[in-house]
Order: structure tokens, then C-alpha cells, then sequence
């Protein structure tokens, strides 16, 4: 998630946190309950899927107490709102609710293509409370888990801002992390994959006939990371992914983009790029000059549901990007709105691999915890929910163009799967909006500002 200025925990030294993670160690591959009320086995003829979860965040120290401000270490010293079995809004996710998420797509599609995993499974704690060992244990803890889940999955991480000790602060060669997370991924990626990952953080690989997953590290490029600024070219990423994709328009390829942090302008913080703008504006062009190779981009990091459209310099929808909620229903205690666990099934093409649709699932956390039941449940189907053909650039394109009619219900209901309010009040006008809809629209500075409703 973006960073923000992070209070002191007064709940206790490194040393709890290190014994909460290692005391989890124990049951971490234990299964869940059957969730009852099984759904059924997606069907869905002519058609490939794939899951992608992202933002994990486990908090190893979750558990329920009579004192509120020591239910976890991620809600920062604040009194835990209502916390139950599955989390609170104020926490990141304890293991219970990861477990379910998994145990949930397992029982509704085991047989998915692939998984995409798109980074941050550390919780949102200050720096003091984590380490380097600590961090690749909880990553460790994470990749068993989904592995023991879904042993036959093809899996492709990305890393996220979290990932790393101190966090943010992911560096542009080999490393203890780079290095730890190099041996864990070994199972799912090839060895010319594993070479990029130890090195920069990053990798490619054929997924499937025809599809390149390309895995970039973002991170390199996040405003906060103080090892990058002022470097042209982090890693030697970019020149990286332009001979990736000339390769792949040269082998007839098509690709899916994976990272954490997303280009393009956050859609909460009017006028803000989620990384420097110099380094978004060279993804985009990027991105503009091998639209043709490019059949869809997937991130996580905001922890909320938008969609955006890459434009090429004549105006034209070229390729869609997605941004997937979070697993954990975390917020900071400042923030009015959070967002209930979710998980993501993308169906694809698959002749040429273009996106066809997504369903969204969700968990009413407050529920659940009420019912001491994982439910999760559909929350929408796109193209059904949202009156588009498919999720083709056109289809984006023509969608968040409808979001800047005034009084717009489809915008109104668009926003609506982006949050969760806690007094039911939250209306989205004036630079709410605007941010909200330029965002989804325009990836480059000159455009964004251009953009009006």
C-alpha cells in the first residue's frame, strides 16, 4: 500500500513479533474447514482463467484481547474497531483469513490455468518490528501456503514494496531478499527466469504457447525508495523489458504484465503518479510502442478495484490495465473508507489471450466475523455489472468515458466496488471525481492534465 507517515507502536519490541512469526510456523500448511455451501465449478465454455490475488499483508501478532490497541501490531498503537475470526479494519490480514481466501479458490476453480501473485505479504508495521529474516519468512510462510493449496498451479510472483527490509527500499542488484526469494519461486520459474529474479528483482517467462508473463519490479521506480533517485534506468529494467518485448513481437508472443506498484495517477490523490513521473512516463511510452505485444497489465499495491486505459498518442484505446483490491481489509486509522478482502478470476481468449471478463469475489469482513463463516461471494460479473462486450481497451475506454456524465450511475456504482464506507455516507463529486475518472482514462502527464469531466 502507499506509504504514509507511520506512528510508533508502543505494543512491544521486535522480539514479540519475531516469536508471533515463529509460533506460526506450526500450522501454517494446516488446511481450513470446508466452507459449506460449496460453490460450483466454474464453466465456462471457449475460455482460459487465471486467479490473481495480491496484498496478502499477514500480521503474524493478530489476535482477539480485551485491550483493542493490542489486537495487532499493523493498526499502530489505534484500538482495533470490531475485530472478529477473519480480521479487522484497522489490522492487516491474520492467518485465518489467508487461509480461507485459498481455501475458497481451491474449492471453486482447482483447476485454473495459473495464478498471478502480485506482491506485499509483510504487514503495514514500523520499521523497527521487521528484519530481513523476518520478511523472508513470512515470504516463505506465504509461497508454502499457496503451494500447498495449489501444488500443481503455475504460480508468477511480482514483488511488492513490502517485500523488502526496510521496506520501499528495494535496491538494483543481488541481494539477501532477491536472493531468498530466488530459491522459494524455484518451482514455478525457469531458470533464465530465476537469473533476472536473483539479480533485479524481475523475470520473464512462456506461460503458456504464445503468452509471456513479464514480472517487473516497480518497486525500483516507488517515490519513497531513496536507492533510485536520480538513476536513469534502475536495474537496467527498462532496457530490459524493451528487448523483452521486441523479442516477444519478434517470436509472435503476446504479453501479461504483472508488478506491484501500477503506473498511470492514483485514483485517491488528485494529480499524483503512484511512482516518479519520470519513470512513468517511460513506462508509457513503453507501453505505447509494444501495445500491439501487450494484451493486458495486472497490479496491486492501492489495495482498491480501479480500472485505466492506455491511449496511444492519437487518442486511441490501445491496451487495458487493471488494479486488483487486497486480500487484507487494512486502512490507516485516518482514512475514512477500507476495502473488504477480495479475490479476482480473469477469463481470457484463449487463441489470442485478450480479456474477456472478470469476476469478482469478496468477503464481508463484518459479516464473517459475525457468523464466524469464511463466506466469500461474487461480487460482480464486469461485462454483466457494467454493460460492456469484454474487456478490451474499446470496451475500458468506453466505460470510463460514461463515468463523466454527471450523476453518472454507472460511475456512482463503479466507486461503490472501489470502497467500503463505514457510515454509508461516502459520495464521490468534484475532485473525488475527477481524480477518480482522469485516472482511469489518461496514463501520460500531458493528457491527465488535460482531462476534465
Amino acid at each position: 500500500m502507499l506509504k504514509s507517515n507511520l506512528l510508533v507502536v508502543t505494543m512491544g519490541p521486535e522480539l514479540v513479533l519475531y516469536f508471533c512469526l515463529f509460533g506460526l510456523r506450526g500450522h501454517l500448511l494446516v488446511s481450513t474447514a470446508p466452507i459449506e455451501n460449496r460453490p460450483q465449478i466454474i464453466q465456462v465454455p471457449n475460455s482460459g482463467r487465471f486467479w490473481h490475488i495480491s496484498d496478502l499483508h499477514l500480521d503474524p501478532t493478530y489476535h482477539i484481547t480485551d485491550d483493542r490497541t493490542k489486537v495487532c501490531f499493523s493498526s499502530q498503537g489505534y484500538p482495533a474497531l470490531n475485530p472478529g475470526v477473519f480480521g479487522d479494519f484497522l489490522c492487516d490480514s491474520p492467518y485465518e483469513l489467508i487461509q480461507s481466501a485459498f481455501q475458497f479458490m481451491k474449492e471453486k476453480d482447482p483447476v485454473a490455468d495459473f495464478i498471478i501473485w502480485t506482491g506485499d505479504s509483510p504487514p503495514h508495521v514500523p520499521e523497527e518490528e521487521l528484519s530481513t529474516d523476518m520478511v523472508v519468512r513470512i515470504i516463505s510462510n506465504m509461497t508454502h501456503t499457496i503451494r500447498e493449496f495449489f501444488p500443481e498451479t503455475p504460480v508468477y510472483p511480482a514483488l511488492g514494496n513490502h517485500d523488502y527490509w526496510p521496506q520501499d527500499q528495494l535496491p538494483i542488484a543481488t541481494n539477501d531478499i532477491y536472493q531468498a526469494v530466488t530459491k522459494l519461486w524455484e518451482p514455478w520459474l525457469q531458470p533464465e527466469a530465476l537469473t533476472t529474479l536473483r539479480k533485479g528483482g524481475f523475470y520473464s517467462q512462456v506461460m503458456r504457447p504464445n503468452l509471456r508473463l513479464v514480472s517487473l519490479n516497480t518497486n525500483l521506480y516507488y517515490s519513497p525508495n531513496k536507492v533510485t533517485v536520480n538513476m536513469t534506468d534502475p536495474a537496467g529494467q527498462f532496457e530490459w523489458l524493451e528487448d523483452t518485448l521486441k523479442t516477444c513481437r519478434q517470436s509472435d508472443e503476446k504479453a501479461y504484465i504483472i508488478a506491484h506498484v501500477p503506473i498511470g495517477y492514483l485514483p485517491y490523490a488528485l494529480g499524483t503518479t503512484a511512482m516518479r513521473e519520470a519513470y512513468n512516463e517511460r513506462l508509457v511510452e513503453i507501453f505505447r510502442k509494444y501495445s500491439d505485444v501487450v494484451a493486458g497489465h495486472f497490479y496491486g499495491h492501492t489495495h482498491r478495484d480501479s480500472i485505466m486505459t492506455l491511449l496511444d498518442h492519437q487518442g486511441q484505446p490501445v491496451t487495458s490495465l487493471f488494479v486488483t483490491p487486497a486480500v487484507t481489509p487494512f486502512r490507516h486509522a485516518n482514512e475514512h473508507y477500507s476495502n473488504n478482502p477480495g479475490l479476482r478470476m480473469y477469463y481470457y481468449n484463449p487463441q489470442d489471450y485478450s480479456l474477456l471478463d472478470i469476476w469478482q469475489y469478496y468477503m464481508n469482513l463484518t459479516e464473517a466475523n459475525l457468523e464466524k463463516k469464511p463466506t466469500w461471494k461474487l461480487e460482480y460479473i464486469m461485462t454483466k455489472d457494467f454493460n460492456i462486450e469484454d474487456l478490451q481497451p474499446k470496451s475500458l475506454y468506453g466505460l470510463a468515458q460514461s463515468f463523466k456524465t454527471p450523476q453518472s450511475e454507472t460511475f456512482q456504482k463503479y466507486f461503490n466496488h472501489f470502497m467500503v464506507s463505514y457510515n454509508n455516507s461516502v459520495v464521490c463529486r468534484g475532485l473525488c471525481k475527477l481524480a477518480q475518472v482522469c485516472s482511469a482514462l489518461f496514463l501520460d502527464h500531458k493528457s491527465y492534465f488535460n482531462c476534465t469531466l
